[in-house]
């Protein structure tokens, strides 16, 4: 059960129930996610707008849920790891693609490479070294491609926590948790 009420559309504020049509109409429902953040009209107006920012950047939505995948995997979080690794497989990911984002790995290597820094940011709290970046640029990735990793990286630990500190029922096909290596 969640620790917040999972707020519906049509019993609220015009303010969030704008917002949740939005949405709604961008997924063809509400996930309880959106439910759950719409008790603060300002924090889903954060996490939307990012989302929708990030949807139109440089990074292809394919490694945008890769790396959602593989943030909420590290962070244990069901929930977005049950629907990144759904929106990857509309995103065109195989099922071993979203298998191995999981885990950190691709083999493609600019994939690769993203998902590795990706996991270092969390795991060292964005404490990461000129190599780690100068890896990026190796395999292709401009200073706007990198500064997006970080910011899917934000975006992804914004709703892990979100959805881990408040119990949100996972309202899409569930995923297994891999233990990381």
């Amino acid at each position: 059960m969640s620790h917040v009420p999972l707020i519906d559309a049509t019993q609220t504020t015009a303010d969030r129930a704008a917002l949740l049509t939005q949405i709604q109409q961008a997924f063809g429902t509400v996930p309880n996610m959106f439910r759950a953040v719409a008790n603060s009209p300002a924090a889903l107006r954060s996490m939307w707008g990012s989302f929708g920012a990030l949807g139109g950047g440089s990074i292809p939505a394919k490694l945008g849920e890769q790396l959602a995948v593989a943030v909420a995997n590290r962070n244990a979080c069901e929930y977005c790891l049950a629907a990144h690794t759904a929106l990857g497989r509309k995103a065109g990911a195989t099922a071993e693609e979203m298998a191995a984002a999981q885990a950190g790995q691709a083999t493609d290597p600019k994939t690769d490479a993203a998902l590795r820094f990706a996991l270092a940011l969390v795991e060292q709290r964005g404490q990461v070294h000129g190599d780690d970046v100068r890896r990026l640029r190796e395999v292709g990735f401009t200073d706007e491609g990198i500064v997006e990793i970080v910011a899917h990286v934000a975006l992804n630990l914004f709703t892990n926590y979100v959805n881990v500190a408040l119990n949100v029922p996972v309202d899409f096909p569930k995923v297994a948790l891999r233990r990381a290596a």
